[in-house]
């Protein structure tokens, strides 16, 4: 797999559409990291670190509006690994006016993008969330 953040991310949109309750990901510091900002966002209801045999996974638990529609009506990878995408300081893009969310890679850790906008720092663009 050359991309293991576009894969969640792809897990997350497809269980989205087919109505899952959860979703398990392969495990990863930073998946973990980014699936804690979707929970703080409200994206997800919960997110728990499960093993299955001798492999890690995170249990996503999504969030439906009815019973029709997610919480997520969209995901988009924006920083790919054959061309990162990186914002300065005042850069950091805003999701449909404050609607959505940027996940924004920093020196300090992984953060949205309103987090890196109040704290005056820039890196690299992960994804788009709304």
């Amino acid at each position: 797999m050359t991309d293991p953040i576009s894969d969640m991310l792809t897990r997350i949109r497809n269980a989205g559409m087919s109505r899952r309750s959860s979703v398990t990901v392969p495990h990863s510091k930073i998946k973990v990291t980014i699936a804690q900002i979707l929970k703080d966002e409200g994206f997800v209801r919960d997110v728990s670190v499960v093993r299955s045999g001798a492999h890690k996974g995170i249990k996503l638990f999504l969030i439906y509006k009815d019973k029709t529609q997610s919480a997520i009506t969209g995901l988009e990878r924006v920083s790919k690994p054959s061309l990162r995408i990186y914002a300065g300081r005042g850069e950091v893009p805003r999701v449909y006016g404050g609607i959505g969310t940027a996940i924004v890679s920093t020196s300090k850790g992984v953060m949205t993008g309103r987090q890196a906008w109040k704290e005056k720092i820039g890196g690299e663009v992960l994804c788009i969330i709304w």
